[in-house]
Protein backbone atom coordinates (compact mmCIF):
# COMPACT_ATOMS: atom_id res chain seq x y z
CA UNK A 1 0.00 0.00 0.00
CA UNK A 2 1.29 3.97 -1.24
CA UNK A 3 -1.41 5.69 0.59
CA UNK A 4 -1.53 6.35 4.25
CA UNK A 5 -3.07 4.45 7.35
CA UNK A 6 -6.24 6.17 8.75
CA UNK A 7 -7.52 5.70 11.63
CA UNK A 8 -11.50 6.70 12.37
CA UNK A 9 -12.78 6.49 15.97
CA UNK A 10 -17.09 7.36 16.16
CA UNK A 11 -19.66 6.13 17.76
CA UNK A 12 -22.22 4.81 15.36
CA UNK A 13 -21.37 3.67 11.99
CA UNK A 14 -23.23 2.37 9.21
CA UNK A 15 -25.60 0.06 9.42
CA UNK A 16 -24.72 0.71 13.88
CA UNK A 17 -26.28 4.75 12.89
CA UNK A 18 -29.38 6.62 13.09
CA UNK A 19 -28.36 9.86 11.45
CA UNK A 20 -26.80 11.76 8.52
CA UNK A 21 -23.07 12.02 10.66
CA UNK A 22 -22.34 8.30 10.23
CA UNK A 23 -23.23 8.07 6.56
CA UNK A 24 -20.61 11.01 6.18
CA UNK A 25 -18.48 9.44 7.46
CA UNK A 26 -18.65 6.61 5.97
CA UNK A 27 -18.51 8.59 2.12
CA UNK A 28 -15.24 9.78 3.48
CA UNK A 29 -13.67 6.55 4.24
CA UNK A 30 -14.53 5.78 1.14
CA UNK A 31 -13.54 8.72 -0.54
CA UNK A 32 -10.02 8.16 1.10
CA UNK A 33 -10.11 4.75 0.05
CA UNK A 34 -10.76 5.47 -3.55
CA UNK A 35 -7.36 8.19 -3.00
CA UNK A 36 -5.67 5.09 -2.46
CA UNK A 37 -5.39 4.97 0.95
CA UNK A 38 -6.35 2.45 4.20
CA UNK A 39 -8.79 3.04 6.87
CA UNK A 40 -9.74 1.30 9.72
CA UNK A 41 -13.07 2.55 11.40
CA UNK A 42 -13.76 1.67 14.87
CA UNK A 43 -17.05 1.53 15.94
CA UNK A 44 -19.42 1.31 19.26
CA UNK A 45 -21.61 -1.22 18.73
CA UNK A 46 -22.51 -1.62 22.37
CA UNK A 47 -23.88 2.59 21.96
CA UNK A 48 -26.12 1.63 19.13
CA UNK A 49 -27.64 -1.30 20.43
CA UNK A 50 -28.29 0.50 24.22
CA UNK A 51 -30.33 2.73 22.34
CA UNK A 52 -32.20 1.14 19.06
CA UNK A 53 -35.25 -0.91 19.60
CA UNK A 54 -33.70 -3.96 17.53
CA UNK A 55 -30.76 -4.98 15.59
CA UNK A 56 -29.16 -2.77 12.48
CA UNK A 57 -30.49 -3.23 9.51
CA UNK A 58 -27.98 -5.10 6.85
CA UNK A 59 -25.33 -3.20 5.95
CA UNK A 60 -23.50 -3.18 2.68
CA UNK A 61 -19.97 -4.62 2.09
CA UNK A 62 -16.97 -2.18 2.80
CA UNK A 63 -14.48 -1.91 -0.66
CA UNK A 64 -11.08 -3.60 0.34
CA UNK A 65 -9.39 -1.03 1.84
CA UNK A 66 -11.57 -0.15 4.24
CA UNK A 67 -11.68 -2.44 7.53
CA UNK A 68 -14.66 -2.11 10.29
CA UNK A 69 -14.12 -3.20 13.78
CA UNK A 70 -17.17 -3.00 15.55
CA UNK A 71 -16.85 -2.78 19.78
CA UNK A 72 -18.68 -5.60 21.94
CA UNK A 73 -18.88 -5.88 25.55
CA UNK A 74 -20.81 -8.67 27.88
CA UNK A 75 -21.35 -5.27 30.09
CA UNK A 76 -24.11 -3.75 26.60
CA UNK A 77 -25.95 -0.73 27.77
CA UNK A 78 -23.18 -0.37 31.03
CA UNK A 79 -20.26 0.41 28.79
CA UNK A 80 -21.25 3.64 26.81
CA UNK A 81 -23.09 4.72 30.40
CA UNK A 82 -19.51 4.53 31.93
CA UNK A 83 -18.26 6.50 28.95
CA UNK A 84 -21.17 9.10 29.25
CA UNK A 85 -20.79 9.33 33.05
CA UNK A 86 -16.81 9.97 32.99
CA UNK A 87 -15.35 11.16 29.64
CA UNK A 88 -13.00 8.23 29.33
CA UNK A 89 -13.37 5.07 27.73
CA UNK A 90 -13.59 2.80 30.22
CA UNK A 91 -14.62 -0.62 28.93
CA UNK A 92 -13.17 -0.61 25.35
CA UNK A 93 -10.38 1.90 26.54
CA UNK A 94 -7.50 -1.23 26.23
CA UNK A 95 -8.83 -2.68 23.07
CA UNK A 96 -8.84 0.74 21.39
CA UNK A 97 -5.21 1.17 22.56
CA UNK A 98 -4.22 -1.94 21.10
CA UNK A 99 -5.75 -1.50 18.08
CA UNK A 100 -4.34 2.21 17.59
CA UNK A 101 -0.69 0.75 18.25
CA UNK A 102 -0.51 -2.34 16.63
CA UNK A 103 -2.25 -0.25 13.18
CA UNK A 104 0.94 1.87 12.70
CA UNK A 105 -1.67 4.46 11.73
CA UNK A 106 -0.35 7.84 10.52
CA UNK A 107 -3.14 9.99 11.17
CA UNK A 108 -6.36 9.21 13.88
CA UNK A 109 -9.47 11.11 13.23
CA UNK A 110 -12.06 11.10 15.90
CA UNK A 111 -15.38 11.56 15.04
CA UNK A 112 -18.44 11.54 17.13
CA UNK A 113 -16.98 9.87 20.41
CA UNK A 114 -19.34 10.80 23.23
CA UNK A 115 -20.05 7.15 23.53
CA UNK A 116 -16.66 5.06 22.29
CA UNK A 117 -14.66 6.96 24.58
CA UNK A 118 -15.46 10.67 25.66
CA UNK A 119 -12.60 13.47 25.49
CA UNK A 120 -10.83 10.81 27.56
CA UNK A 121 -9.87 9.02 24.22
CA UNK A 122 -7.98 12.08 22.63
CA UNK A 123 -4.77 11.08 23.95
CA UNK A 124 -4.86 7.47 22.23
CA UNK A 125 -2.69 7.00 19.51
CA UNK A 126 0.67 8.87 18.65
CA UNK A 127 -0.42 9.80 15.03
CA UNK A 128 -1.28 12.90 13.38
CA UNK A 129 -5.23 13.78 15.08
CA UNK A 130 -8.12 15.26 14.16
CA UNK A 131 -11.48 15.72 14.95
CA UNK A 132 -14.52 16.13 12.97
CA UNK A 133 -17.40 17.80 14.52
CA UNK A 134 -20.48 16.21 13.46
CA UNK A 135 -22.82 17.50 15.92
CA UNK A 136 -22.06 20.33 18.68
CA UNK A 137 -20.98 18.07 21.21
CA UNK A 138 -17.85 20.08 22.02
CA UNK A 139 -19.81 22.45 23.32
CA UNK A 140 -23.51 20.94 24.71
CA UNK A 141 -23.94 18.08 26.41
CA UNK A 142 -26.94 16.93 24.32
CA UNK A 143 -25.23 17.37 20.81
CA UNK A 144 -27.96 19.89 19.29
CA UNK A 145 -27.96 23.07 21.00
CA UNK A 146 -31.66 22.82 21.66
CA UNK A 147 -32.32 24.02 25.20
CA UNK A 148 -35.00 22.02 27.06
CA UNK A 149 -36.86 20.63 24.36
CA UNK A 150 -38.84 23.84 22.74
CA UNK A 151 -36.06 26.58 21.40
CA UNK A 152 -32.31 26.83 20.04
CA UNK A 153 -29.97 27.50 22.55
CA UNK A 154 -28.68 30.96 23.05
CA UNK A 155 -27.13 30.93 26.21
CA UNK A 156 -25.95 27.73 28.41
CA UNK A 157 -28.32 26.05 30.99
CA UNK A 158 -26.47 22.63 30.75
CA UNK A 159 -27.62 21.05 34.08
CA UNK A 160 -31.62 22.00 33.55
CA UNK A 161 -31.40 20.81 29.86
CA UNK A 162 -29.75 17.51 30.54
CA UNK A 163 -31.93 16.67 33.53
CA UNK A 164 -35.27 17.61 31.21
CA UNK A 165 -34.10 15.07 28.51
CA UNK A 166 -33.66 12.43 31.42
CA UNK A 167 -30.10 12.22 30.85
CA UNK A 168 -27.50 12.12 34.07
CA UNK A 169 -25.38 14.79 34.09
CA UNK A 170 -21.91 14.72 32.92
CA UNK A 171 -20.11 15.87 36.06
CA UNK A 172 -16.89 16.19 33.56
CA UNK A 173 -18.15 18.83 31.74
CA UNK A 174 -17.35 21.06 35.08
CA UNK A 175 -13.84 19.55 35.89
CA UNK A 176 -11.80 20.86 32.81
CA UNK A 177 -11.38 17.72 31.30
CA UNK A 178 -12.14 18.39 28.00
CA UNK A 179 -10.76 21.27 27.93
CA UNK A 180 -7.21 19.72 28.95
CA UNK A 181 -7.28 17.22 26.35
CA UNK A 182 -8.08 18.94 23.53
CA UNK A 183 -4.23 19.35 23.32
CA UNK A 184 -4.10 15.99 22.17
CA UNK A 185 -5.71 16.97 18.79
CA UNK A 186 -3.82 18.77 15.89
CA UNK A 187 -6.98 19.92 13.87
CA UNK A 188 -10.40 20.45 14.78
CA UNK A 189 -12.99 20.47 11.80
CA UNK A 190 -16.35 22.20 11.60
CA UNK A 191 -18.84 20.85 8.74
CA UNK A 192 -20.29 24.58 7.73
CA UNK A 193 -19.42 28.52 8.83
CA UNK A 194 -22.05 28.45 10.48
CA UNK A 195 -21.09 25.62 13.07
CA UNK A 196 -18.26 26.80 13.50
CA UNK A 197 -18.82 30.34 15.09
CA UNK A 198 -21.52 28.40 17.13
CA UNK A 199 -18.65 26.42 18.69
CA UNK A 200 -16.58 29.80 19.55
CA UNK A 201 -19.64 31.48 20.61
CA UNK A 202 -20.23 29.15 22.57
CA UNK A 203 -16.46 28.90 24.30
CA UNK A 204 -14.38 26.50 22.16
CA UNK A 205 -11.08 27.34 22.91
CA UNK A 206 -9.50 25.93 19.14
CA UNK A 207 -9.23 27.62 16.02
CA UNK A 208 -11.33 25.30 13.31
CA UNK A 209 -10.75 24.18 10.16
CA UNK A 210 -14.61 24.48 7.66
CA UNK A 211 -14.89 21.11 5.35
CA UNK A 212 -18.56 20.41 4.10
CA UNK A 213 -20.04 17.00 3.56
CA UNK A 214 -20.19 15.74 0.05
CA UNK A 215 -21.56 13.09 -2.20
CA UNK A 216 -19.86 10.61 -3.69
CA UNK A 217 -18.75 11.42 -7.74
CA UNK A 218 -20.87 10.01 -10.27
CA UNK A 219 -18.36 7.05 -11.11
CA UNK A 220 -18.43 6.11 -7.53
CA UNK A 221 -22.39 6.32 -7.24
CA UNK A 222 -24.68 7.11 -10.18
CA UNK A 223 -27.91 9.35 -10.04
CA UNK A 224 -31.19 7.92 -10.41
CA UNK A 225 -32.14 7.76 -14.37
CA UNK A 226 -36.08 9.42 -14.99
CA UNK A 227 -38.69 7.11 -14.69
CA UNK A 228 -42.15 7.28 -13.49
CA UNK A 229 -42.74 8.96 -10.71
CA UNK A 230 -43.04 6.62 -7.47
CA UNK A 231 -46.27 9.22 -6.47
CA UNK A 232 -49.71 9.82 -8.36
CA UNK A 233 -49.76 13.75 -7.68
CA UNK A 234 -47.27 16.24 -7.41
CA UNK A 235 -45.16 16.27 -4.25
CA UNK A 236 -43.11 17.92 -1.79
CA UNK A 237 -40.82 15.55 0.10
CA UNK A 238 -39.31 15.58 3.75
CA UNK A 239 -36.78 13.26 4.41
CA UNK A 240 -35.33 12.62 7.85
CA UNK A 241 -35.92 11.68 11.37
CA UNK A 242 -39.16 12.05 12.46
CA UNK A 243 -38.39 14.49 16.01
CA UNK A 244 -40.16 17.48 16.87
CA UNK A 245 -36.39 19.65 16.39
CA UNK A 246 -37.02 18.46 12.34
CA UNK A 247 -40.04 21.02 12.20
CA UNK A 248 -42.07 18.39 10.42
CA UNK A 249 -45.22 19.69 12.33
CA UNK A 250 -45.00 23.45 11.12
CA UNK A 251 -45.03 22.17 7.55
CA UNK A 252 -48.16 20.33 7.94
CA UNK A 253 -50.88 22.69 8.27
CA UNK A 254 -49.77 24.12 4.76
CA UNK A 255 -50.90 20.95 3.43
CA UNK A 256 -54.18 21.56 4.73
CA UNK A 257 -58.11 21.16 2.67
CA UNK A 258 -57.46 21.14 -1.02
CA UNK A 259 -54.23 21.40 -2.84
CA UNK A 260 -52.36 21.39 -6.39
CA UNK A 261 -49.79 19.42 -4.59
CA UNK A 262 -49.44 16.57 -1.83
CA UNK A 263 -46.43 15.59 1.26
CA UNK A 264 -44.77 12.59 1.14
CA UNK A 265 -42.76 12.08 4.08
CA UNK A 266 -39.98 9.42 4.44
CA UNK A 267 -38.39 8.67 7.64
CA UNK A 268 -39.50 7.45 11.29
CA UNK A 269 -38.35 8.60 14.61
CA UNK A 270 -39.79 8.99 18.25
CA UNK A 271 -42.15 12.13 16.97
CA UNK A 272 -43.67 9.96 14.13
CA UNK A 273 -46.64 8.87 15.98
CA UNK A 274 -47.87 12.69 17.01
CA UNK A 275 -46.82 13.74 13.88
CA UNK A 276 -48.96 11.06 12.01
CA UNK A 277 -51.83 11.87 14.69
CA UNK A 278 -51.51 15.59 13.57
CA UNK A 279 -51.98 14.02 9.54
CA UNK A 280 -54.94 12.07 10.40
CA UNK A 281 -57.76 12.09 7.78
CA UNK A 282 -55.56 14.34 5.52
CA UNK A 283 -55.29 12.57 2.14
CA UNK A 284 -52.76 15.04 0.82
CA UNK A 285 -50.04 13.75 3.65
CA UNK A 286 -48.16 10.25 3.06
CA UNK A 287 -45.93 8.91 5.72
CA UNK A 288 -43.75 5.94 3.69
CA UNK A 289 -41.81 5.08 6.92
CA UNK A 290 -38.07 4.35 6.34
CA UNK A 291 -36.72 4.10 3.15
CA UNK A 292 -33.61 2.29 1.82
CA UNK A 293 -31.00 4.75 0.59
CA UNK A 294 -31.16 2.76 -2.76
CA UNK A 295 -34.64 4.05 -3.25
CA UNK A 296 -34.77 7.62 -2.11
CA UNK A 297 -32.98 8.49 -5.06
CA UNK A 298 -36.62 8.29 -6.85
CA UNK A 299 -38.96 10.74 -4.16
CA UNK A 300 -35.98 13.24 -4.93
CA UNK A 301 -36.19 13.38 -8.61
CA UNK A 302 -39.66 13.32 -8.97
CA UNK A 303 -40.12 15.90 -6.11
CA UNK A 304 -41.48 19.56 -6.73
CA UNK A 305 -39.08 20.11 -3.84
CA UNK A 306 -36.93 19.03 -0.84
CA UNK A 307 -38.84 20.81 2.24
CA UNK A 308 -36.12 21.21 5.22
CA UNK A 309 -38.08 23.30 8.17
CA UNK A 310 -35.32 22.44 10.97
CA UNK A 311 -36.32 24.23 13.93
CA UNK A 312 -32.77 23.65 15.50
CA UNK A 313 -29.29 24.49 14.41
CA UNK A 314 -27.90 22.09 12.43
CA UNK A 315 -24.35 21.82 11.54
CA UNK A 316 -24.61 21.28 7.77
CA UNK A 317 -27.65 19.87 6.02
CA UNK A 318 -26.71 16.50 4.06
CA UNK A 319 -30.06 16.16 2.33
CA UNK A 320 -30.06 19.17 0.44
CA UNK A 321 -26.96 17.89 -1.28
CA UNK A 322 -29.19 14.54 -1.93
CA UNK A 323 -31.47 16.62 -3.39
CA UNK A 324 -29.10 18.49 -5.58
CA UNK A 325 -27.86 15.07 -6.80
CA UNK A 326 -31.45 14.80 -8.46
CA UNK A 327 -32.11 18.33 -9.56
CA UNK A 328 -34.60 19.03 -7.17
CA UNK A 329 -34.58 22.31 -5.67
CA UNK A 330 -35.12 23.17 -1.62
CA UNK A 331 -36.77 25.00 0.17
CA UNK A 332 -35.51 25.77 3.80
CA UNK A 333 -36.21 27.32 7.18
CA UNK A 334 -33.91 30.51 7.70
CA UNK A 335 -31.83 28.75 10.54
CA UNK A 336 -28.12 27.38 10.81
CA UNK A 337 -26.21 26.97 8.27
CA UNK A 338 -29.40 26.32 5.46
CA UNK A 339 -29.38 29.77 4.40
CA UNK A 340 -25.59 28.99 4.09
CA UNK A 341 -25.76 26.37 1.98
CA UNK A 342 -28.35 28.22 -0.49
CA UNK A 343 -26.74 30.95 -0.69
CA UNK A 344 -23.85 29.31 -1.69
CA UNK A 345 -25.79 27.17 -4.47
CA UNK A 346 -28.62 29.12 -5.81
CA UNK A 347 -30.44 25.66 -5.23
CA UNK A 348 -33.58 27.25 -3.39
CA UNK A 349 -35.14 29.14 -1.26
CA UNK A 350 -35.55 29.91 2.51
CA UNK A 351 -38.43 30.67 4.42
CA UNK A 352 -39.50 31.66 8.59
CA UNK A 353 -43.31 31.62 8.94
CA UNK A 354 -46.14 29.36 6.92
CA UNK A 355 -46.66 32.00 4.38
CA UNK A 356 -43.58 32.60 3.36
CA UNK A 357 -43.38 28.48 2.87
CA UNK A 358 -46.60 28.43 1.00
CA UNK A 359 -45.54 31.13 -1.35
CA UNK A 360 -42.60 29.40 -2.42
CA UNK A 361 -44.00 26.18 -2.69
CA UNK A 362 -46.67 28.04 -5.19
CA UNK A 363 -43.68 29.57 -6.94
CA UNK A 364 -41.46 26.01 -7.52
CA UNK A 365 -45.78 24.79 -8.60
CA UNK A 366 -46.46 27.73 -11.35
CA UNK A 367 -43.05 28.53 -12.48
CA UNK A 368 -41.69 25.39 -14.18
CA UNK A 369 -39.03 27.63 -15.62
CA UNK A 370 -37.52 29.08 -12.18
CA UNK A 371 -37.83 25.69 -10.60
CA UNK A 372 -35.20 24.34 -13.45
CA UNK A 373 -33.24 27.20 -12.88
CA UNK A 374 -32.97 26.17 -9.08
CA UNK A 375 -32.29 22.63 -9.75
CA UNK A 376 -30.10 23.44 -12.32
CA UNK A 377 -27.89 25.83 -10.12
CA UNK A 378 -28.25 23.13 -7.01
CA UNK A 379 -26.71 20.59 -9.44
CA UNK A 380 -23.77 22.62 -10.48
CA UNK A 381 -23.47 23.32 -7.10
CA UNK A 382 -23.12 19.86 -5.69
CA UNK A 383 -20.20 19.30 -8.41
CA UNK A 384 -17.85 21.98 -7.93
CA UNK A 385 -18.43 22.65 -3.90
CA UNK A 386 -19.51 19.42 -2.51
CA UNK A 387 -18.43 16.65 -4.78
CA UNK A 388 -15.90 13.99 -3.57
CA UNK A 389 -13.53 15.00 -6.04
CA UNK A 390 -13.59 18.47 -4.64
CA UNK A 391 -13.77 17.97 -0.36
CA UNK A 392 -11.28 14.63 -0.19
CA UNK A 393 -8.59 16.80 -1.27
CA UNK A 394 -9.54 19.67 0.70
CA UNK A 395 -9.48 17.04 3.89
CA UNK A 396 -6.33 15.90 2.79
CA UNK A 397 -4.54 19.36 2.87
CA UNK A 398 -5.91 19.27 6.28
CA UNK A 399 -3.82 16.46 6.74
CA UNK A 400 -1.06 17.90 4.72
CA UNK A 401 -1.33 20.88 7.28
CA UNK A 402 -0.89 19.21 10.54
CA UNK A 403 2.21 17.10 9.07
CA UNK A 404 3.82 20.35 8.07
CA UNK A 405 3.33 21.63 11.65
CA UNK A 406 4.62 18.26 13.39
CA UNK A 407 6.94 18.03 10.34
CA UNK A 408 5.74 14.21 9.73
CA UNK A 409 8.39 13.90 6.73
CA UNK A 410 6.47 10.67 6.06
CA UNK A 411 3.18 11.72 5.99
CA UNK A 412 3.67 15.29 3.50
CA UNK A 413 5.93 12.98 1.45
CA UNK A 414 3.30 10.56 0.90
CA UNK A 415 0.93 13.68 -0.15
CA UNK A 416 3.33 15.13 -2.05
Amino acid sequence: MSGLRFAFLTTFYPPYNFGGDGIGIQRLARGLVRAGHHVTVIHDADAYLSLAKGPPPAGEPEPDGLEVVSLRSRLGVVSPLLTQQTGRPIVHGPRIGRLLADGAFDVINFHNVSLVGGPGLFRYGEAIKLYMAHEHWLVCPTHVLWRKGREVCTGRQCLGCQLHYKRPPQWWRWTGLLERELRHVDRFIAMSEFSRDKHHEFGFPREMDVLPYFLPDAAAEPPVTAGESPHPRPYFLFVGRLEEIKGLQDVLPSFAGEGEADLVVAGDGEFGAELRRQAAGNPRVRFLGRVAPSDLGAWYRHAVGLLVPSRCFETFGIILLEAFRQSTPVIARRLGPLPELLAASGGGETFETGPELEAAMARLLQDRGYRDQLAQAGRRALETLWSESTVVPRYLDIVRAAAADRQDAHVLTTLS
